[in-house]
């Protein structure tokens, strides 16, 4: 089995890239962090990584709008680099802040002369949220949900709902598969429309979700293990496991 090089893409507010790296070093992969400012500095450095993934935390401290100052960042400067890195068959991860890049930085899916189709913004509740969810795998998840149906994983977001840019869009992403990952047992815990808690590209290498599977790859971090709930891989994992697998 190839062993693909991970590139956990880091900004000031980061705070899952250790968990990240390890998760995908678990799932038999080599990850490596780095600041986004080497990237900015070398853009080549990509070329070096088969799996690109932008982890969960706060980046720039969620100024402006979750996400946006580092999707801008690779709008403006990273977009050609990340274009070749896309187009040369590689997979792409965003994890909740990181879901929140892909959406804004127009990396998971491309704005069209009205705008963007789909946006992450506040929680109905208008709050911060952290509780664990039962999520529910719609049609071809693609590379990193392949073969999963289901998944039990935390949340911790304030700016989750996913929002998109009218009904007729909203249409039109579900029914070219993009929303393979909802909300499921009645729960919706931000207002999602469709219960989506997580989107694919049209290429299903490129994944965007707001639960944290870097969270739950044992069993120690169910909350409720020491009651026997929960087995002895922890379910987020598999996320991690498909993107290796893809290079085997």
């Amino acid at each position: 089995m190839t062993t693909p090089n991970v590139l956990i893409l880091r900004a000031p507010g980061t705070n899952c890239d250790q968990e990240t790296a390890y998760a995908f070093e678990l799932a038999g992969g080599r990850a490596e962090i780095l600041h986004v400012n080497r990237l900015l500095e070398n853009s080549a450095a990509f070329d070096d990584f088969q799996i690109l993934c932008i982890p969960g935390g706060f980046s720039f401290g969620d100024d402006v709008a979750a996400g946006r100052i580092l999707a801008g960042m690779i709008q403006n400067h990273l977009a050609d680099a990340l274009a070749r890195f896309k187009d040369a068959g590689k997979v792409i991860l965003g994890i909740c802040n990181g879901f929140q890049v892909l959406i804004k930085s127009g990396l998971l899916f491309q704005s069209d002369e009205h705008g963007p189709p789909a946006t992450l913004t506040w929680n109905d509740c208008g709050r911060f949220d952290d509780r664990w969810v039962r999520l529910a795998v719609q049609g071809e998840g693609g590379v990193m949900l392949d073969s999963v149906e289901s998944l039990y994983l935390p949340i911790a977001h304030a700016e989750g709902k996913f929002l998109a840019s009218d009904e007729e869009t909203l249409k039109r992403l579900e029914a070219a598969g993009h929303l393979v990952l909802r909300y499921a047992g009645g729960e919706n815990p931000n207002g999602s429309m469709l219960d989506v808690a997580g989107c694919r590209d049209t290429t299903g290498r490129v994944l965007g979700l707001m639960p944290h599977p870097e969270r739950h790859i044992d069993q120690t971090h169910h909350p409720r293990w020491t009651r026997g709930e929960g087995s002895e891989t922890g379910d987020g994992l598999a996320v991690f496991r498909g993107a290796v697998r893809y290079f085997a």
